[in-house]
């Protein structure tokens, strides 16, 4: 097998080599890898500089480049774990390289995860988390990290694939990506919730092919109750723009949209809480120049749309709504500023170029872009 010399971030490894002419490299070699996903393994070693965690469990490793990254890059003890012995020969190679607290595993990812505890678990399979999700909820202490390729089914467009796998309701809308988001998170919620235990999210974002959400874990029943609280539902009306959310419910109430009458579709349950933690990204930002990112410039100015979103459940695509009015769209920034401007809290939103997250209203949208026309 050959082998050629990779460095992401400040680690230095070998992994298999890639048919670069494939219709998806990573798939072509005998261990899976994707440069694709490195602004994700970014994010995570930067994340993990921050909270440091006392172990990390990387439970579905391939080449194991995230957790060889967390043990050389952060020095947090790690856990690298594959059920494919040929990617564990190569895990174990590439750890000698390193004078870190570093073990290697051969086994499948549930059976490990239901035989021991770990103080931070990453959980990143190709397609959908689920069938994993339970034992990872059990096995994490403090820290659950999840990852979902499986984009589809979760923003809508493969339906009855996302009621299975996460028992809630998406709609193919323009904000689906954030939908997508807050359906895996409810099912992280879902899963701990029965064992007692609640969650606060620190990290969560989509990007590209995926949902990324890193949670901390609270073992009390308080807080299961208070995550419960979290999950509820987005409104959508099926003729106009307008949407709505309701929190603290496991079944949707009827709403009927107050701008055309029709009965709004609810989408979810969903987590409807915040998508980061207080404090966490300004701790990541202040650690970022003195780390090294391939993604570093991408990073920052990722870190600062998160940080400046609003709380709230869903954005607006405001090109839509200009498309809906008939009116051309104002530049983002001036739009945004406006409505600051008028008391609104408004900002852009990484789920989406042309989104916006605000206070306002459908219609005060509505009006303030009617008004910028004329």
């Amino acid at each position: 097998m050959d082998l050629h010399e990779i460095t992401e971030g400040s680690t230095t490894f070998y992994a298999p080599v890639q048919d670069e002419n494939a219709e998806f490299p990573p798939g072509s070699a005998p261990v899976f890898y994707n440069t694709r996903m490195e602004f994700n393994r970014d994010m995570t070693i930067l994340l993990m500089s921050v909270i440091k965690p006392e172990e990390y469990l990387d439970s579905m490793a391939a080449t194991g480049i995230r957790g060889l990254r967390v043990a050389n890059e952060t020095h947090v003890p790690a856990i690298i774990n594959d059920f494919n012995p040929t990617a564990v020969k190569i895990i174990e190679e590439n750890a000698k390289r390193f004078d870190e607290d570093i073990k290697v595993t051969c086994d499948d990812a549930n059976r490990l995860m239901c035989s021991g505890r770990y103080d931070a678990v990453d959980l990143d399979p190709f397609g959908t988390p689920m069938p994993f999700l339970d034992a990872a909820s059990r096995a994490a202490k403090r820290y659950l990290f999840v990852t979902a390729t499986d984009t589809a089914p979760l923003c809508g467009a493969h339906l009855k694939a996302g009621l299975r796998r996460y028992f809630s309701t998406p709609i193919n809308t323009e904000y689906h990506s954030e939908v997508g988001l807050r359906m895996m998170m409810g099912a992280m919620a879902r899963e701990l919730v029965k064992y007692d235990r609640g969650m606060e999210p620190i990290l969560s974002f989509a990007k590209n092919h995926y949902y990324r959400s890193h949670v901390k874990i609270i073992a009390k029943v308080p807080a299961a109750d208070a995550t419960m609280g979290e999950i509820g539902f987005i409104h959508e009306c099926p003729n106009c723009l307008y949407r709505s959310e309701e929190k603290g419910a496991l079944l949707p109430t009827e709403e009927v949209c107050p701008y055309c009458g029709a009965k709004t579709l609810p989408i979810g349950p969903l987590w409807m809480g915040k998508l980061q933690g207080e404090g966490i990204i300004d701790a990541m930002l202040e650690n970022l120049p003195s780390m090294q990112f391939g993604t570093g410039r991408q990073m920052e100015k990722f870190l600062n749309i998160l940080k400046d979103e609003p709380d709230c459940g869903f954005f607006y695509d405001y090109h839509a709504i200009c498309r809906d009015i008939r009116v051309s769209p104002p530049k983002m920034e001036d739009f945004v500023a406006k409505l600051n401007d008028m008391g609104y809290v408004t900002a852009r939103t990484h789920f989406h170029p042309t989104g916006i997250k605000t206070s306002a209203s459908l219609g005060v949208l509505t009006e303030v872009l009617k008004d910028w026309e004329q």
